[in-house]
């Protein structure tokens, strides 16, 4: 998937405001009854699940009872609760609580074993979820989830799959947490990491993954270094982000070695310039300690030429140290100018990159045949919410 392919269009003052927007009250649409989303149990944590029991009339340890049902056991639906009293599975149900997972409404697998979902929400949205297997050379496995932190995304790049299929909403925590979830069950294994690199900007709706990553670390147990946050660039978020201290890695979309490139590809970089995100990411480094990674989409003619490595090394020296350059070619997209570059060019930027002792890797591209763009899945199937039941349920995938 092309991770990177999931960000950018409008300018970023407008994304502000559809943010702004989405946590204002709103009536639903009548035909859709939206359930009470304070009241979903997956993304709650052991401390607060015993306390629920406790509201409930039960023995704390019935909490701890219901985390192992969440998080371990994956059950969907309070009935399934079958360790809980029936009483205290009533009580939940009569007083409004539900668990939180949505159906999975369409999956398709590439010859390399990635596999992409499309998740139906319970407004009829879809958002997708990719899981990257990978066999280490020692034997063991690496799980990759790919998720979204939003339905479609407002700051439309140029080349974004994601962006041409529109903005919704934000996703709430456990709209995020479920994804993981559901790629454990395809897959029948645990996942290892985590990339906030699916659709949406993560920074834009910074509370719920903020919430869903401590949910991910503490409850589903994927250590924070398995973790990595993908931004654009939203002014004063990076800053907010380094407040947190997490051991996640975040990943900057740059794209472009200068402003003037930048922002022909990534319109809301007329609103963040280059520069001002630059030293935002340098302040990121001093707070934490973290190494920033910068993904850079080459462009075939566009921003891939050696003079473009040069100037990227050049600007990156210039920002101190504690940087690494993820390269990734594009990956095609129906209806797109642009075009993936040749393997030898690739080649030759990361050798420029290396001779200006950059640390640079080149992401092994995964899934060409499964929509692998961000995006590209969903825009086959959705402009607008479902109308439709949903699909049944794919079986778990033997790997």
């Amino acid at each position: 998937m092309a991770t990177l392919q999931h960000v950018c269009s409008a300018p970023l003052a407008r994304a502000l405001r559809s943010r702004a927007a989405s946590l204002a009250p709103s009536s639903p649409p009548a035909r859709l009854p939206q359930p009470d989303s304070s009241r979903v149990l997956l993304g709650l944590s052991e401390p607060e699940l015993r306390q629920l029991a406790l509201d409930f009339g039960q023995q704390s340890y019935r909490g701890k009872q219901l985390h192992h049902l969440l998080y371990k056991t994956k059950a969907k639906e309070i009935p399934d609760f079958s360790h809980l009293p029936q009483a205290f599975r009533n009580g939940l149900r009569e007083a409004g609580w539900r668990v939180g997972r949505s159906p999975v409404h369409r999956a398709v697998s590439a010859a390399d074993g990635t596999v992409k979902i499309l998740i139906k929400l319970e407004d009829n949205r879809l958002i997708e979820t990719v899981g990257i297997p990978v066999e280490e050379d020692k034997g063991s496995f690496r799980l990759t989830a790919c998720v979204s932190s939003q339905v479609g995304c407002p700051l439309r790049c140029s080349f974004c799959a994601t962006g041409k299929g529109g903005y919704s909403r934000n996703l709430k925590r456990h709209e995020i947490v479920e994804q993981v979830l559901a790629i454990e069950e395809l897959f029948r294994h645990r996942v290892t990491n985590v990339v906030f690199m699916g659709m949406g900007e993560p920074m834009l709706n910074l509370k719920s993954v903020l919430e869903a990553h401590r949910c991910l670390n503490k409850d589903v147990q994927i250590g924070q270094r398995m973790m990595t946050i993908s931004t654009v660039g939203v002014p004063n978020t990076i800053k907010l982000l380094a407040s947190h201290k997490l051991q996640s890695t975040l990943a900057v979309s740059i794209h472009a070695p200068n402003q003037e490139l930048r922002q022909m590809f990534v319109p809301s970089a007329k609103s963040y310039p280059l520069d001002a995100l630059m030293d935002d990411c340098k302040d990121y480094f001093l707070q934490t300690g973290r190494r920033v990674t910068f993904e850079y989409t080459l462009l075939a003619g566009l921003n891939d030429r050696i003079e473009h490595a040069v100037e990227l090394a050049e600007m990156l020296h210039s920002c101190g140290r504690g940087y690494h350059v993820n390269l990734i070619p594009f990956n095609p997209i129906e209806g797109s100018e642009y075009r993936r570059p040749y393997k030898k060019a690739v080649l030759a930027f990361a050798a420029a990159l290396e001779s200006k002792k950059i640390t640079v890797s080149v992401r092994q591209t995964r899934g060409l045949d499964a929509s692998a763009a961000c995006g590209q899945l969903r825009n086959n199937f959705q402009k607008s919410p479902l109308l439709e039941s949903a699909a049944a349920e794919p079986q778990p995938l033997p790997i």
